[in-house]
């Protein structure tokens, strides 16, 4: 019996997706998200290799150029002061820079432990309920009772100040608030039947929390934690502002703030302009990442994305 013969037909393979195609779809869903994520970036690049992108040392005094315009002349190096400098003669652009290696040390730090701390107090409140739950939510009531500012305050006025304590004063209110984001989300899973089926293989307790419960409120937490990152570099920059947080010569935008705000708003307005457009830029780049990142995770508004 006579075959028949196939058409010469050919097959094309699907194009596979580059970064750039990837990049370029995250811009047509997300702008704001991603004008947010490119603040985020300009930031880490400048905190990376903040000794090779600033034009000076800084904490080194220039007490002949003190509160020079932008754009004065280094007569010495021959390197110009593009932002001006400061009541010690300190170059503005090369403290801004380092400033933001410590927003994001401070933000990025209390952020995580803030949020993973709250992340496995929530799923274990929820998961135990009973008196477990009961108190660690009245624990919750009482700190979030406290608003962020006034509790990093309390916590560096009892333990001193520096970069560390100002970590730990930021990341302790953190962690009710996301506890009890992560718990609303966690009741849901308890009673599902995979749950109950680890139970009855024997499952521990911990095992079932972080190997079943955790990974299924990554969404919320990686929400919170974004959202946080934000919150922490404002609270850092009020804390330093006020005396309580950073202190000199580490180069920080709320002391930068603190050295100008108001003796110099007239006279010298470079001073405390550009510190302030900085947190400004950041809080601002932060919120609109975390808004990009709820809509992507959040199941509701997943298909309007």
């Amino acid at each position: 019996m006579a075959t028949s013969e196939l058409p010469n037909e050919e097959f094309v393979l699907p194009k596979q997706k580059t970064i750039w195609d990837t990049i370029l779809r995250m811009l047509r869903r997300q702008p704001l998200g991603s004008a947010g994520a490119l603040v985020i970036l300009i930031m880490g690049f400048a905190g990376l290799f903040a000794e090779q992108i600033a034009p000076f040392d800084p904490e080194m005094e220039n007490f002949e150029y003190m509160l020079s315009p932008p754009g004065t002349v280094h007569e010495e190096t021959g390197k110009v002061f593009y932002f001006g400098t400061d009541s010690f003669g300190r170059d503005q652009l090369s403290r801004m820079i380092y400033g933001a290696r410590t927003a994001l040390l401070v933000g990025f730090t209390a952020s995580f432990f803030g949020a993973f701390l709250g992340l496995v107090l929530g799923v274990a409140s929820a998961y135990f309920g009973g008196t477990v739950d009961l108190v660690l939510q009245r624990v919750c009531d009482v700190f979030m009772a406290f608003p962020l500012i006034i509790m990093a305050l309390a916590i560096v006025s009892i333990f001193g100040t520096g970069v560390e304590m100002v970590i730990i004063a930021i990341t302790i209110p953190f962690i009710p608030n996301c506890a009890r984001v992560v718990r609303s989300s966690a009741l849901a899973l308890k009673e599902l039947p995979y749950i109950d089926a680890a139970r009855s293989v024997g499952y521990s307790h911990v095992r079932i929390i972080m190997r079943h419960m955790v990974p299924n409120v990554m969404a919320p937490f990686l929400i919170m934690l974004t959202a946080f990152v934000g919150q922490a570099i404002l609270t850092e920059a009020s804390l330093s502002y006020l005396g309580m947080g950073v202190q000199e010569p580490t180069a920080a935008w709320g002391l930068m703030l603190q050295g100008g705000a108001e003796e110099y708003a007239e006279s010298a307005p470079w001073v405390p302009i550009w510190p302030g457009v900085a947190i400004t830029l950041a809080v601002f780049g932060f919120n609109l990442f975390g808004d990009a990142v709820r809509d992507v995770l959040d199941p509701k508004l997943r298909s309007q994305v």
